[in-house]
């Protein structure tokens, strides 16, 4: 059992995630670029996707984003009530809370989904944000899906 235990450390150690995030325009795609020339550590695990609203992301671009090798998914938009489409992010809101339940209810762990919202100015937040989703995905360990195919 202590082999084991030891094997899944250096596993996790020498595991990097790939982690695909779906980034609001205007608000958290603007708080990414903040970040980035702002020149904040961030671990390289993070592929962004432009999309206009946190709510045009479709549930079928976050299971093709696993179905396709991703170790996790991030959909990041502007805080409630700041939504440039009005109530773009309730709907983005109502539509992961689905999806988190269709991912358990298929034991597809749904940790590795996750939530946030940053706005344009927030450049240290989502910093922060894909430090410690790229540490829990690095806990949880490469994509199960992934692993079958």
């Amino acid at each position: 059992m202590p082999e084991e235990q030891e094997k899944e450390k250096k596993m996790s150690k020498e595991f990097e995630p790939r982690i695909v995030a779906f980034l609001c325009n205007w608000c958290s795609y603007a708080g990414a670029d903040v970040a980035g020339t702002s020149k904040l550590e961030m671990p390289p695990t993070i592929t962004p996707v432009k999309v206009m609203c946190s709510s045009r992301v479709d549930p079928v671009m976050v299971i093709t984003a696993f179905l396709r090798g991703a170790d996790g998914v991030l959909i990041a938009g502007c805080h409630p009530g700041d939504c440039h489409y009005d109530k773009g992010n309730y709907y983005a809101r109502r539509r992961f809370t689905v999806l988190r339940e269709i991912f358990d209810t298929l034991e597809l762990e749904g940790e590795r989904l996750r939530l946030s919202w940053v706005s344009a100015s927030e450049g240290p937040r989502y910093a922060e944000v894909v430090r410690e989703f790229s540490e829990k995905i690095k806990q949880l360990g490469p994509n199960s899906v992934k692993q079958k195919t």
